[in-house]
C-alpha cells in the first residue's frame, strides 16, 4: 500500500479516500514478520489470528500520520464519485469501506508489537526515528 501512495504524499498531493471515516486495518511489516516467526516457533499458536496493529485508525487518521511523517500537507480528499469512475463501483467499495479488525489473540500468545501506533510506524517507514 505504501508504495502506491508514497509519491503523491511526497508531492503534497495525498489525503484521505472518500469520507476518510472508514476503518483502515494496518500493520508494520516488521511486526507481521515477527508474528509469522512466533507462529512457527510456538506450538500453542493455532487457529486464526488477526495480524493487525492494536491501534484501530481511520483512513483520515492514517493519511494525517503519513503526511506528518513526510513533513508534507495532505489537503486533498479523493471523492467517492471519482473512485467509482477510476476503479468501477465494485472495486471502489473496497477503498470506501473497511472492516474494524482487532488483534485480540496476539497479546494472549505473548506477542508485543514493535510499532503499536500509526505515528511510530509511519515515522519508521519514511526513515525518521522518533
Amino acid at each position: 500500500m505504501i508504495g502506491n501512495i508514497y509519491l503523491p504524499f511526497c508531492l503534497g498531493l495525498g489525503g484521505p479516500v472518500a469520507s476518510g471515516h472508514q476503518p483502515l486495518p494496518w500493520i508494520h511489516i516488521e511486526d507481521l514478520c515477527a508474528i509469522i516467526l512466533l507462529a512457527l516457533k510456538k506450538s500453542d499458536f493455532r487457529g486464526a489470528v488477526n495480524a493487525v496493529a492494536p491501534q484501530i485508525v481511520t483512513n483520515a487518521e492514517f493519511s494525517k500520520a503519513f503526511a506528518k511523517a513526510l513533513r508534507r500537507p495532505a489537503p486533498f480528499r479523493i471523492p467517492e464519485p471519482i473512485l467509482n469512475v477510476m476503479f468501477a463501483r465494485e472495486r471502489a467499495v473496497l477503498l470506501t469501506t473497511g472492516p474494524r479488525v482487532a488483534s485480540k489473540r496476539l497479546p494472549e500468545l505473548g506477542f508485543t508489537f514493535k510499532y503499536p501506533d500509526i505515528n511510530s510506524a509511519c515515522m519508521e517507514v519514511v526513515g525518521r526515528k522518533r
